[in-house]
């Protein structure tokens, strides 16, 4: 080492010399690039000699040409060819003209977007079928050896993912049911049709509102903590350290949270029911004086148990569809903190997305089924 930083400011001839000297290093430059700045301050036509410099980087040589407020030339720089190549090479870094961002044609962009989201749309299926095909595997794997199933961890995430959601899924469906009921009567008031505000109410939570308002609860809960805990291990090379040991991370992992939530949202939808009816019913008796004895004689008269078992049919597809989104994209979690909040979010959109789109597939089926 030739020590720290520093500078004799010297005349020769009638012209300014700056000697440069010990080491002009990010490590030893310390405050010699101030005290350089402070120096050379409104000075003019000065003249570097690095003869006797020791070691230096590209911080040390962006210090001396700031201070010569970036003017050095080979003329005003005496210094070794190792040297001097350092310097013009930050030289020319410093005066390279930024890029201006050019702004592409609004239909070109347009089109660029949309081709993108489409490719991105493709990778994502195929991803998922990826992802399903290996699930399958491992049902079969396990099917075959039923002792490999992780109970413990099954119904552990059910009492955590499901029956922890039955306060959240009951106030919502009772309130839902509620509004459904006021919607109705205010309606069919005009037309001396109140009673079939009962109808109504049955048909839109016994088929509808039950599932779907539990699956996106299920999906803001469940895909959400399923993906925020695979994705935090994956960050942890938790699941690299299971491989490494021989443990398939779709059996412990992701297999449990199937199983928890196939176990708990057709639980979780039949609570739904009851508690969509019970609002229904309670604005029913309130404001158009439908006792609740009546509320229910009309609806197992008129609706029946078919619509019933329509809704709870939709309540294993529901179920699979969010553990496999969130697991998912905790599976594609990559190594920064980012990467965990963007699947995270990705998941519950992605889940409440194809939760629409699967109901409105089994609508137009029951249709076709007159069922």
């Amino acid at each position: 080492m030739n020590g720290p930083a520093t500078f004799n400011v010297q005349t020769r001839e009638g012209q300014r010399w700056v000697t440069i000297s010990g080491d002009w290093t990010a490590i030893s430059l310390g405050r010699g690039a101030s005290r350089l700045s402070t120096a050379l301050r409104g000075q003019k036509n000065v003249h570097f000699d690095l003869s006797e410099i020791g070691r230096c980087d590209t911080a040390g040589a962006f210090a001396i040409l700031r201070a010569g407020q970036g003017k050095l030339d080979a003329n005003g720089l005496h210094a070794p060819a190792s040297v001097a190549r350092l310097f013009d090479l930050v030289s020319h870094a410093i005066a390279a003209p930024s890029k201006p961002i050019h702004q592409t044609a609004s239909l070109f962009g347009l089109l660029d977007r949309l081709g993108r989201g489409l490719f991105g749309v493709a990778r994502e299926f195929y991803g998922t079928l990826a992802f399903f095909g290996h699930l399958l595997t491992v049902v079969g794997r396990l099917i075959l050896h039923p002792s490999r199933i992780r109970w413990a961890a099954c119904f552990s995430l059910a009492e955590r993912a499901g029956l922890d959601a039955i306060p959240i899924v009951a106030v919502t469906t009772f309130f839902i049911g509620a509004v459904v009921g006021f919607l109705g009567a205010d309606e069919l008031q005009q037309f001396g049709a109140q009673v079939f505000a009962v109808e109504l109410i049955g048909i839109a939570v016994m088929r509808e509102f039950n599932i779907v308002i539990t699956a996106v609860l299920l999906a803001g809960r469940s895909a959400s903590s399923f993906a925020a805990e695979i994705g935090s291990m994956k960050m942890n090379q938790e699941i690299d350290a299971m491989q490494t040991m021989g443990v398939d991370p779709f059996e412990a992992l992701v297999l449990p949270r199937f199983l928890a939530l196939l176990m708990i949202m057709p639980l979780l939808t039949f609570v739904a029911t009851i508690a969509g009816l019970s609002g229904g019913m309670l604005v029913s008796w309130g404001v158009l004086h439908l006792s609740p004895s009546f509320f229910m004689e009309r609806i197992v008269a008129n609706v029946g148990v078919g619509d019933f078992w329509v809704g709870m049919s939709k309540a294993p597809i529901m179920a699979i569809t969010i553990a496999a989104i969130g697991c998912r994209q905790g599976m594609q979690v990559g190594g920064d903190v980012e990467s965990l909040g963007r699947r995270v979010t990705t998941a519950v959109v992605q889940a409440i997305f194809s939760i629409i789109l699967i109901d409105a597939v089994f609508a137009i089926v029951y249709m076709k089924l007159n069922v």
